[in-house]
């Protein structure tokens, strides 16, 4: 929708731009509807039962009960039909399609850093497939940002210190602006890129043009033996530390009698802090490894722990 060539609204490129405008629209209507009818009835009240003269003595108003259950009844309907509708997209947009592809995403004063799990690394660009799902595992380097890109109508924080995820698919291809939305500096206004969206076919002869980059599950499993984890955390549960295979996604008891999920926050709180959960039936004997390793290298570590999983899992379907 535009004005001699001034876009009133952003393009719809994503499967949830419709729907999140499709909300939009209608909180609009409803508030132009309700303003512009407030307005009318306080002029034409204010015509109606103006006082004529000094003396004047307004005659008494008698109450109206259906009246009132009527002005009850109607705002209370059109804010239940708000607050479901706005649920169930914030529900849909807050957890990702298990088949979603992952991308991990490093903000930085002042940039996007990308990488996808073939091992194909970008600055300020992010390619991906139309017609498929993309989860994006963010999380920063420095301060708060906030990834947004207006086609898709999709924006969350990117936190220091923890993983943020955001999700979306494109329909058509395209390059599509992203912002950092959230003020992080003196060239936050900088802090720019693009979503560039291609057909799967061109995806993959993009993806396949980095064929020298070695996937992020190899470099973690590099970091993981370079760091000597392996020394302790053996497979067979035989080593100071617990097995790490097959861990992401599942409940890990811990030495005080609590139970927490072993998801990416958790494996980067271990690394960086280990002593802050202890798992059951083992000493905190784990040095942190803080200052020796980057963003950058957690995510790698995950992705090589996420594919020590699938590799269990094909396991047992054998």
């Amino acid at each position: 929708m535009s004005t001699l060539g001034f876009p009133l609204f952003p393009e719809q490129a994503s499967t949830m731009a419709p729907r999140v405008d499709q909300l939009y629209f209608f909180l609009l209507v409803v508030s132009v509807f309700f303003a512009t009818l407030i307005l009318i009835l306080i002029i034409a009240f204010a015509i109606k039962y103006r006082r004529r003269s000094d003396d004047e003595q307004p005659r008494p108003i008698s109450g109206n009960l259906g009246l009132e259950i009527l002005w009850t009844l109607v705002p209370l309907s059109l804010t239940l039909v708000m607050f479901v509708w706005g649920a169930r997209l914030y529900f849909i947009t807050f957890y990702p399609p298990s088949d979603a592809l992952e991308i991990n995403v490093v903000a930085k004063q002042w940039m996007w850093k990308v990488q996808h799990s073939e091992g194909r690394a970008e600055i300020d660009e992010l390619h991906i497939p139309t017609g498929r799902p993309i989860k994006l595992i963010m999380t920063s380097q420095d301060v708060i940002h906030d990834f947004f890109v207006p086609a898709f109508r999709v924006k969350n924080d990117v936190l220091p210190g923890r993983y943020t995820t955001l999700w979306f698919e494109a329909t058509k291809p395209g390059a599509y602006r992203l912002f950092c939305s959230q003020y992080c500096g003196t060239q936050h206004s900088g802090m720019i890129g693009y979503i560039i969206a291609l057909e799967p076919a061109e995806f993959q002869a993009w993806l396949s043009g980095g064929a020298t980059a070695v996937s992020m599950a190899t470099a973690g499993e590099n970091l993981f033996q370079k760091l000597g984890c392996v020394s302790c955390h053996a497979p067979n549960d035989t080593g100071r530390g617990p097995s790490l295979v097959g861990l992401l996604g599942k409940a890990v008891r811990l030495q005080s009698g609590a139970s927490v999920t072993a998801d990416e926050d958790y494996i980067r709180e271990s690394i960086l802090n280990p002593q802050a959960k202890i798992v059951a039936g083992y000493q905190p004997i784990m040095p942190t490894f803080k200052g020796l390793i980057s963003e950058d290298g957690i995510m790698q570590i995950i992705a090589y722990l996420k594919s020590l999983k699938r590799e269990e899992g094909a396991q047992v379907k054998k």
